[in-house]
């Protein structure tokens, strides 16, 4: 009889490699920080202190690690919206603030990390061949959209689900990624605006719509 056991040997390498990959996806995010969005393979494989060769055997491309870095910087805006909104929302804010805080806690992730935020957005290091059709970042944008329309339901006490709470979250996240696209390409909080400004003003067009205040 052949034995199905797994082999521990196979296991221990599938940890390493995963590791590894998780190690170079973090060189890439310092990469970015240092060398600015516009960072090419070979700055992130000096970062890393390895090589193309070993960057491409992970990642098979550099599609795939933008991938992999967009995958890990959509875990940290995750985990900043949550804690920002607080684990039982509607038992500690008031559902406005709930709304403030979300918007708040991406705009200070993008605030506090520019260059990651265009690495991200604009996708720099994809050439053109290796792209996929449409928005780099949907999905990105699709998934912390998602994170998003639960938490709004639960800070407003609605049981809104299904198509509605996602076209919620994907409004939200929409509007508040062109804001921020807008505030950094006219200079961040060196504009004079901070993130907390924004953040004030896109509560009130989310909170209060559009109608004039008297």
């Amino acid at each position: 009889m052949t034995s199905t056991a797994p082999d521990g040997r196979s296991a221990r390498w599938d940890e390493h490699r995963l590791a590894r990959r998780r190690e170079l996806v973090e060189a890439a995010v310092r990469a970015v920080r240092e060398h600015g969005a516009q960072v090419g393979m070979d700055e992130v494989a000096a970062t890393a202190g390895t090589s193309k060769t070993v960057l491409y055997r992970h990642f098979a491309d550099r599609a795939g690690l933008y991938a992999a870095v967009a995958h890990r910087v959509d875990g940290t805006i995750v985990r900043g919206i949550t804690r920002a909104a607080g684990e039982e929302p509607t038992a500690a804010r008031e559902p406005r603030a709930v709304i403030r805080a979300v918007i708040a806690a991406y705009l200070h992730l993008v605030e506090d990390d520019p260059e990651v935020y265009r690495f991200i957005v604009n996708a720099p290091i994809v050439p053109p061949g290796e792209r996929p059709e449409g928005d780099v970042t949907a999905g990105m944008t699709g998934r912390i959209a998602e994170h998003v329309a639960g938490i709004i339901g639960a800070g407003l006490g609605s049981p809104v689900t299904g198509p509605t709470a996602h076209l919620w979250g994907v409004a939200l996240v929409g509007m508040v990624r062109a804001a921020a696209d807008d505030w950094l390409a006219d200079g961040g909080a060196r504009s004079g605006r901070t993130a907390d400004d924004l953040a004030d003003d896109l509560t009130t067009v989310v909170w209060d719509g559009l109608r004039p205040r008297r």
